[in-house]
C-alpha cells in the first residue's frame, strides 16, 4: 500500500526569522516615512495658502509709532494707485487717437504714456504708496492728540461728493478772484526803474499734492442725457437713487477688478477728511496768515566770485543795472527784464538768498552772495506786507503744512520692513494696444549711426 506523499516542512531557523523581522521593520518604516513626507507635503500647500491667504495680509510692511500698516491695506492701496494710472492710460490714448495727427500732440501723449508706464513700476508705485500710507497714519494719530473726528455723516457726505452727489446742492461756483492791486511806487523805487517798470508777478510756490479721491467712470456709467420732443438736450436729474446705484455698480467693479471694497474707499476719503481739518489746526497753530512780508528783488546771476566783484564794481561805478544783467546775468528767465524776480515771501528762495534779501533796504545793492546756482549781486526794490491771492494762499497752506508734517515724520519712530517689495502687486497691468503702441514708440526712435572706420585703422 503506497505512503501518502508529505510535503515535508522546511525548518525556520533563527537566522532566516530575524531577517524576516528586519524586512517587516523595514516595511513598517517605509510606510511611515512615505505618510510622514505625505503629511508634510500636505501641511506646506496648506501652510502657504493659509499664510498667503490668511497670515500675509495681516504682516506689517510698515509700524508708524507702534501701529502696523498691514500688507492687506498695503496691496489694496498699490492696486488702487495702478487702476488709476492704467485708466489715465486709457484716456490719453483716446485723445491720442483724436489729436495724433499733430506731431505736437503725438509727441506730448507719447510722453505722457510713457510717464504712466514707469510710474507702474513695482518699486516706484510701492514706495509712493507707503509712503502715503505711513502719511496718512501720522495724520490720524496727529488728528487724535488734539480730539480731531470725522463723524459717519461728514463721512457719508463727502462719500456722496466723490461721486458728484450733493444732496443739499450743487457748490456755488467761487467767483474768479480779483487781482491784488500793484503796490504805487515811492519816489526811490521810480528812481532806480525806467518809467514802465512795474513789479511782476509772485513766483510760485510749488505744493505738495493733496492727496484726493478720484472715482474713474466708464462711459456707461455717466449720467445718461434724454431726448425731449423739440431738439433742446436735458440731463437726467442725478437723484440720491441714482447715486446710489452708480455707487453699487462702481464698487462692485472695484471689489471684482482690484479687490478694493467700500471699507478701502471710506477710508481714503476719511483720511482726507482728517487731513483737512488737521491742516486747519496745525496752520492755526503755525499763524499761518494770508498778510506776509515780501521783498521785491532783483539779481545778476554770474558763474564766478571774480566776474560778480567786476559786475559790481562796475554798477558802483555808474554802469546802468539793466546792461550789466543783459551783458553778464546767467539767469536766462529774467535778464532781458534786468533779473526782476518780482515779490517772494520767506521760503520761496534758497536760504543765502532769502536772508540777503531780506536785510537789504530799498535801493540797496549787497555784496555778492554765493547759492548753489553761482553768485548773485542782488538789488532790493521794494519791501513790505503784502496780501496774497487766493491761489498764492492755498499754496502757502500747502507748503507750511507739508513742511510740518515733514517734521513730523522724522521726529515718528517709523520700522519700514523690507519685504514690502516682493509684495507689490503688479496688476492692472496696461492694456496690450498700449503696450503694443509704446513698444512701436520706441522702435520709431532714430538709432545713432555711428561713422564707418577709415581704411587705415
Amino acid at each position: 500500500m503506497a505512503k501518502n506523499p508529505r510535503q515535508k516542512q522546511p525548518l525556520q531557523t533563527k537566522k532566516h526569522l530575524a531577517r524576516i523581522e528586519r524586512e517587516r521593520i523595514q516595511r513598517r518604516y517605509i510606510l511611515i516615512s512615505s505618510i510622514v513626507v505625505l503629511v508634510l507635503v500636505v501641511a506646506l500647500i496648506v501652510y502657504g495658502i493659509v499664510e498667503q491667504t490668511y497670515l500675509q495680509p495681516l504682516q506689517p510692511v510698515a509700524v508708524v509709532n507702534g501701529q502696523k500698516v498691514s500688507t492687506r491695506d498695503f496691496q489694496t492701496q498699490t492696486r488702487y494707485a495702478r487702476y488709476q494710472l492704467v485708466s489715465n492710460a486709457r484716456n490719453t490714448m483716446q485723445f491720442l487717437e483724436l489729436f495724433g495727427n499733430n506731431p505736437e500732440a503725438l509727441s506730448s501723449f507719447q510722453g505722457q504714456i510713457q510717464q504712466i508706464q514707469a510710474q507702474l513700476e513695482p518699486t516706484s508705485i510701492g514706495q509712493e504708496v507707503l509712503d502715503n500710507l505711513i502719511e496718512a497714519e501720522l495724520i490720524r494719530q496727529e488728528a487724535e492728540k488734539r480730539g480731531l473726528l470725522v463723524t459717519k455723516e461728514e463721512l457719508d457726505e463727502a462719500v456722496a461728493n466723490a461721486f458728484g452727489y450733493y444732496q443739499n446742492g450743487t457748490p456755488t461756483i467761487q467767483p474768479t478772484e480779483k487781482p491784488i492791486p500793484t503796490s504805487t511806487l515811492n519816489p526811490t523805487q521810480k528812481a532806480l526803474l525806467p518809467p514802465t517798470s512795474t513789479p511782476t508777478a509772485t513766483p510760485v510756490i510749488t505744493p505738495t499734492a493733496t492727496p484726493v479721491i478720484t472715482i474713474t467712470l466708464t462711459p456707461t456709467q455717466i449720467p445718461t442725457i434724454t431726448q425731449t420732443p423739440d431738439p433742446t438736450l436735458t440731463p437726467t436729474p442725478y437723484t440720491e437713487q441714482g447715486f446710489q446705484s452708480l455707487y453699487d455698480e462702481v464698487m462692485a467693479n472695484f471689489e471684482k477688478d482690484i479687490q478694493f471694497d467700500e471699507s478701502d474707499l471710506r477710508y481714503q476719503i476719511e483720511t482726507n477728511l482728517y487731513r483737512e481739518k488737521l491742516m486747519e489746526a496745525v496752520l492755526a497753530e503755525l499763524e499761518v496768515s494770508r498778510e506776509v512780508e515780501q521783498v521785491w528783488a532783483r539779481h545778476i546771476l554770474v558763474a564766478d566770485e571774480q566776474t560778480a566783484q567786476d559786475v559790481l564794481k562796475q554798477i558802483r561805478e555808474g554802469a546802468d543795472w539793466n546792461d550789466m544783467a543783459m551783458l553778464y546775468s546767467t539767469d536766462t528767465s529774467n535778464k532781458e527784464q534786468g533779473g526782476d524776480l518780482g515779490w517772494f515771501g520767506r521760503g520761496a528762495m534758497v536760504v543765502e538768498f532769502e536772508k540777503a534779501a531780506f536785510e537789504l533796504s530799498i535801493g540797496e545793492i549787497s555784496e555778492p552772495v554765493q547759492t548753489s546756482f553761482g553768485w548773485h549781486i542782488i538789488q532790493v526794490l521794494g519791501h513790505e506786507v503784502r496780501t496774497l491771492s487766493e491761489s498764492e494762499y492755498q499754496q502757502l497752506r500747502e507748503q507750511k503744512f507739508s513742511e510740518w508734517l515733514t517734521q513730523v515724520r522724522e521726529n515718528a519712530t517709523i520700522d519700514i520692513r523690507d519685504y514690502w517689495v516682493d509684495r507689490v502687486p503688479a496688476e492692472p497691468t496696461l492694456p496690450p494696444e498700449i503696450v503694443q503702441f509704446l513698444q512701436q514708440s520706441v522702435q520709431s526712435i532714430p538709432q545713432p549711426t555711428l561713422p564707418a572706420a577709415s581704411p587705415d585703422q
